[in-house]
Protein backbone atom coordinates (compact mmCIF):
# COMPACT_ATOMS: atom_id res chain seq x y z
CA UNK A 1 0.00 0.00 0.00
CA UNK A 2 1.44 3.63 -0.67
CA UNK A 3 1.30 6.03 2.29
CA UNK A 4 -2.25 7.56 1.83
CA UNK A 5 -3.57 4.23 1.64
CA UNK A 6 -2.06 2.89 5.18
CA UNK A 7 -3.22 6.19 6.75
CA UNK A 8 -6.60 5.41 5.60
CA UNK A 9 -6.43 1.96 6.80
CA UNK A 10 -5.00 3.07 10.32
CA UNK A 11 -8.17 5.32 10.18
CA UNK A 12 -10.53 2.77 9.62
CA UNK A 13 -8.50 0.20 12.44
CA UNK A 14 -8.98 3.30 15.32
CA UNK A 15 -12.75 3.66 14.44
CA UNK A 16 -13.26 0.19 15.61
CA UNK A 17 -10.42 0.15 17.20
CA UNK A 18 -11.31 -2.03 20.84
CA UNK A 19 -7.64 -2.40 22.10
CA UNK A 20 -8.44 -0.09 25.38
CA UNK A 21 -10.99 0.99 27.32
CA UNK A 22 -11.33 4.56 25.41
CA UNK A 23 -12.98 2.59 22.79
CA UNK A 24 -16.41 2.98 25.83
CA UNK A 25 -17.45 6.49 25.63
CA UNK A 26 -15.73 6.98 21.94
CA UNK A 27 -17.98 9.08 19.73
CA UNK A 28 -15.46 9.20 17.14
CA UNK A 29 -12.06 8.07 16.79
CA UNK A 30 -9.63 10.72 15.78
CA UNK A 31 -6.75 9.39 13.76
CA UNK A 32 -5.26 12.51 12.64
CA UNK A 33 -5.33 14.61 9.07
CA UNK A 34 -3.20 15.94 6.90
CA UNK A 35 -0.94 15.43 3.54
CA UNK A 36 0.34 11.89 3.39
CA UNK A 37 3.63 13.35 2.14
CA UNK A 38 3.86 15.90 4.77
CA UNK A 39 6.87 17.41 5.65
CA UNK A 40 5.59 18.64 9.11
CA UNK A 41 4.09 16.36 11.48
CA UNK A 42 2.39 17.88 15.17
CA UNK A 43 1.59 14.73 17.36
CA UNK A 44 -0.34 16.29 20.56
CA UNK A 45 -1.77 14.06 23.54
CA UNK A 46 -5.05 12.93 22.49
CA UNK A 47 -8.74 14.33 21.47
CA UNK A 48 -10.55 16.56 23.47
CA UNK A 49 -14.83 17.18 23.56
CA UNK A 50 -15.03 18.84 20.24
CA UNK A 51 -12.66 16.38 18.94
CA UNK A 52 -14.64 13.24 19.77
CA UNK A 53 -17.86 14.82 18.40
CA UNK A 54 -16.32 16.03 14.92
CA UNK A 55 -13.88 13.00 14.43
CA UNK A 56 -11.08 15.62 13.76
CA UNK A 57 -7.75 16.69 15.30
CA UNK A 58 -7.04 20.78 17.13
CA UNK A 59 -10.82 21.92 16.41
CA UNK A 60 -11.23 23.21 19.99
CA UNK A 61 -9.59 26.71 21.92
CA UNK A 62 -6.49 24.86 21.27
CA UNK A 63 -6.65 24.18 17.42
CA UNK A 64 -7.31 28.11 17.13
CA UNK A 65 -4.11 28.94 18.90
CA UNK A 66 -2.35 26.21 17.04
CA UNK A 67 -3.86 27.56 13.06
CA UNK A 68 -2.57 31.00 14.40
CA UNK A 69 0.64 29.48 15.04
CA UNK A 70 1.02 27.71 11.74
CA UNK A 71 0.36 30.85 10.47
CA UNK A 72 3.42 32.57 11.99
CA UNK A 73 5.30 30.12 9.70
CA UNK A 74 3.56 31.00 6.42
CA UNK A 75 1.72 27.56 6.89
CA UNK A 76 -2.09 25.88 6.97
CA UNK A 77 -3.13 23.07 8.55
CA UNK A 78 -3.66 21.27 5.05
CA UNK A 79 0.02 21.52 4.54
CA UNK A 80 0.99 19.17 8.17
CA UNK A 81 0.21 16.26 9.30
CA UNK A 82 -1.96 16.76 13.10
CA UNK A 83 -2.91 13.73 15.52
CA UNK A 84 -1.85 12.62 18.97
CA UNK A 85 -0.53 9.86 21.18
CA UNK A 86 -4.10 8.15 21.32
CA UNK A 87 -6.68 8.40 19.13
CA UNK A 88 -9.95 8.43 22.04
CA UNK A 89 -10.74 10.88 24.19
CA UNK A 90 -9.50 9.86 27.86
CA UNK A 91 -12.98 10.67 29.71
CA UNK A 92 -12.53 14.27 30.96
CA UNK A 93 -9.67 15.25 29.18
CA UNK A 94 -7.56 13.32 32.00
CA UNK A 95 -4.32 11.86 31.34
CA UNK A 96 -3.81 8.71 28.74
CA UNK A 97 -3.10 5.64 30.98
CA UNK A 98 0.23 3.59 30.34
CA UNK A 99 -2.09 1.22 28.76
CA UNK A 100 -4.31 3.66 26.57
CA UNK A 101 -0.52 4.78 25.09
CA UNK A 102 0.38 1.42 24.49
CA UNK A 103 -2.66 0.39 22.90
CA UNK A 104 -2.60 3.49 20.26
CA UNK A 105 1.80 3.37 20.07
CA UNK A 106 1.31 0.92 17.08
CA UNK A 107 -1.14 3.46 15.15
CA UNK A 108 1.33 6.38 15.57
CA UNK A 109 4.39 4.50 14.83
CA UNK A 110 2.98 3.24 11.32
CA UNK A 111 1.86 6.70 10.70
CA UNK A 112 5.62 8.09 11.10
CA UNK A 113 6.79 5.36 8.98
CA UNK A 114 4.13 6.23 6.07
CA UNK A 115 4.29 9.80 6.57
CA UNK A 116 8.25 9.68 6.87
CA UNK A 117 8.26 13.61 8.10
CA UNK A 118 11.47 15.29 8.05
CA UNK A 119 11.09 16.97 11.29
CA UNK A 120 8.36 15.84 14.21
CA UNK A 121 6.69 18.16 16.72
CA UNK A 122 5.66 17.04 19.62
CA UNK A 123 2.92 18.69 21.02
CA UNK A 124 2.68 18.69 24.96
CA UNK A 125 4.34 16.32 27.71
CA UNK A 126 3.16 12.59 26.68
CA UNK A 127 4.55 13.21 22.94
CA UNK A 128 7.41 14.56 24.53
CA UNK A 129 8.23 11.55 26.30
CA UNK A 130 7.71 9.16 23.51
CA UNK A 131 10.76 10.30 21.80
CA UNK A 132 12.41 11.62 24.93
CA UNK A 133 11.45 9.92 27.48
CA UNK A 134 13.87 11.70 30.50
CA UNK A 135 13.47 15.41 29.13
CA UNK A 136 11.80 18.30 30.88
CA UNK A 137 9.68 20.56 28.50
CA UNK A 138 11.11 23.44 30.88
CA UNK A 139 14.61 22.84 29.38
CA UNK A 140 14.56 21.68 25.75
CA UNK A 141 11.29 23.37 24.42
CA UNK A 142 11.85 25.08 20.85
CA UNK A 143 14.94 22.64 20.58
CA UNK A 144 15.62 20.34 17.68
CA UNK A 145 17.19 17.10 18.19
CA UNK A 146 18.48 14.13 15.89
CA UNK A 147 16.60 11.06 17.39
CA UNK A 148 17.14 7.83 15.88
CA UNK A 149 17.51 9.54 12.45
CA UNK A 150 14.52 11.57 12.47
CA UNK A 151 14.22 15.83 13.50
CA UNK A 152 12.48 16.02 16.93
CA UNK A 153 11.38 19.37 18.67
CA UNK A 154 9.48 19.41 21.67
CA UNK A 155 7.21 22.21 22.33
CA UNK A 156 4.36 23.36 24.55
CA UNK A 157 1.04 22.12 24.24
CA UNK A 158 -1.13 24.72 22.56
CA UNK A 159 -3.51 24.20 25.25
CA UNK A 160 -0.69 25.77 27.81
CA UNK A 161 -0.86 29.12 26.31
CA UNK A 162 -5.12 29.30 27.53
CA UNK A 163 -4.09 28.53 31.23
CA UNK A 164 -1.22 30.06 31.32
CA UNK A 165 -0.55 33.28 28.91
CA UNK A 166 3.09 33.91 30.10
CA UNK A 167 3.80 30.60 27.93
CA UNK A 168 1.85 32.36 24.59
CA UNK A 169 4.83 34.50 23.28
CA UNK A 170 7.49 31.24 24.20
CA UNK A 171 5.36 29.25 22.19
CA UNK A 172 4.67 31.48 19.67
CA UNK A 173 8.82 32.01 19.53
CA UNK A 174 9.58 27.99 19.30
CA UNK A 175 7.15 27.63 16.11
CA UNK A 176 9.08 30.94 14.41
CA UNK A 177 12.52 28.64 14.70
CA UNK A 178 10.65 26.06 12.62
CA UNK A 179 11.73 26.67 9.21
CA UNK A 180 15.27 27.41 10.06
CA UNK A 181 15.38 24.63 11.64
CA UNK A 182 14.04 22.27 8.98
CA UNK A 183 16.56 23.89 6.82
CA UNK A 184 19.65 22.90 9.22
CA UNK A 185 18.66 19.45 9.64
CA UNK A 186 21.67 18.08 8.73
CA UNK A 187 23.67 19.80 11.22
CA UNK A 188 21.82 18.90 14.25
CA UNK A 189 22.90 16.39 16.68
CA UNK A 190 22.41 13.22 18.05
CA UNK A 191 19.78 13.47 21.30
CA UNK A 192 22.17 12.04 24.43
CA UNK A 193 19.36 10.74 26.53
CA UNK A 194 21.85 10.60 29.56
CA UNK A 195 22.39 14.12 29.65
CA UNK A 196 18.39 15.12 30.15
CA UNK A 197 17.56 12.72 32.86
CA UNK A 198 14.26 13.98 34.88
CA UNK A 199 15.63 14.88 38.30
CA UNK A 200 13.06 15.75 41.07
CA UNK A 201 10.73 16.86 38.40
CA UNK A 202 7.51 18.08 39.45
CA UNK A 203 4.37 16.62 38.08
CA UNK A 204 2.93 18.52 35.06
CA UNK A 205 -0.40 19.37 33.96
CA UNK A 206 -1.00 16.95 31.32
CA UNK A 207 -1.21 20.02 29.03
CA UNK A 208 1.97 21.06 29.42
Amino acid sequence: MNPKEILAKIAEETATCEKCELHYSRKHAVPGEGPADAEIMLIGEGPGFHENEQGRPFVGAAGKFLDELLTLIDLKREDVFITNVVKCRPPGNRDPKPEELAACSDYLERQIHAINPKVIVTLGRFSMLRFLPNAKIGQIHGQAMSIRGRLVVPMYHPAAALHQRSLKPIIEADFKKLPELIQKTDTIIEYQEEEHKRKDEPKQLSMF
